[in-house]
């Protein structure tokens, strides 16, 4: 392989895609964990009751905050 294509853009474009959908995948697996855990406490049945929708709403929206606000403040430390 010509290590000049390592530096091409395409390949650097390519990468940080595949980065990015590491990032999206790492966080709906942390997501559905943390929240899992904290909403559903009992045997699941066929679905959700109306409490556990609520607290997946919620769970699912403060995580997503919370992890924008880091990603943010990591970006502002460059």
């Amino acid at each position: 392989m010509d290590p000049s294509a390592l530096n091409s853009p395409e390949l650097q474009h390519f990468i940080n895609q595949e980065k990015e959908k590491a990032m999206v995948n790492e966080m709906v697996a942390k997501l559905t964990t943390v929240c899992w855990d904290k909403c559903v406490t009992g045997t699941p049945g066929s679905k959700f009751s109306s409490s556990e929708t609520s607290c997946l709403t919620n769970c699912a929206h403060r995580y997503m905050d919370m992890s924008l606000q880091i990603m943010k403040r990591f970006q502002n430390m460059h």
